[in-house]
């Protein structure tokens, strides 16, 4: 009932539109299946018979023959009756286009919702990846911390060596000077026994030839008295 309401104010509206209109779409009322004739009157030859809800191309309007010049999707021209005309689809077409349209929205939809699901499970595994690569940063400045400390305790390692390094190179230096010392002082401990000795000798030599005159004379002297 009520696409029959919806289809009779669809073509009273049709009946009122300008009869002038040129390259306009129109559609059959649901309600028949009309004639497609070679003239704008009965007496003309039917040339098709059109099927509820079909689009045809406006040619021409007869107003007063109450007949329209339309074209068919295939190429056929021929009249129609104006008052079977409706100026848009009919309430069947269009609920059949709506549910195109509803059925088609539910796969964008679901399409959609998948997508959407998609990118939600890339966003928690990038959220994973981001946590991952947080521990993973933590781990490495943990690393460079014991890295730099190490390289610390190397370099003061390294400055300590070089310190004592050169604290056996003074001191091998005062153990060649004093070696040096040493020697020089054997070689004059052995000078200072050498001329010791020679001067004993002499010392020697001069007490052996002058005690023998002293008792010489000592021995002249007690003769004389």
């Amino acid at each position: 009932m009520k696409i029959q309401l919806f289809a009779i104010a669809v073509c009273i509206l049709g009946l009122c539109a300008p009869q002038d209109a040129r390259s306009q779409s129109v559609w059959v009322s649901d309600q028949f299946e009309i004639t497609l004739r070679s003239g704008p009157s009965t007496s003309n030859a039917i040339q098709l018979m059109v099927g509820s809800g079909t689009e045809l191309e406006v040619l021409q309007r007869d107003a007063d023959a109450g007949y329209t010049r339309v074209r068919t999707a295939g190429g056929t021209e021929g009249w129609v009756l104006s008052r079977y005309l409706m100026s848009e689809p009919s309430a069947r077409e269009q609920l059949q286009t709506l549910s195109s349209q509803l059925s088609s929205a539910n796969t964008s939809g679901s399409s959609l919702t998948n997508q959407l699901s998609a990118i939600h499970g890339e966003y928690r595994t990038a959220e994973s990846r981001i946590e991952t690569l947080e521990r993973e940063k933590s781990a490495l400045n943990k690393e460079l911390t014991e890295i730099k400390r190490t390289a610390a305790n190397v370099l003061s390692i390294n400055d300590e060596n070089t310190g004592l390094h050169q604290q056996v190179m003074d001191a091998g230096i005062r153990v060649d000077v004093l070696e040096q010392e040493n020697r020089e002082l054997s070689s004059q401990t052995k000078r200072y026994w050498f001329m010791t000795g020679g001067l004993v000798l002499v010392v020697g030599i001069i007490l052996g030839l002058w005690l023998p005159r002293i008792r010489w004379q000592r021995r002249s002297g007690y003769d004389r008295f």
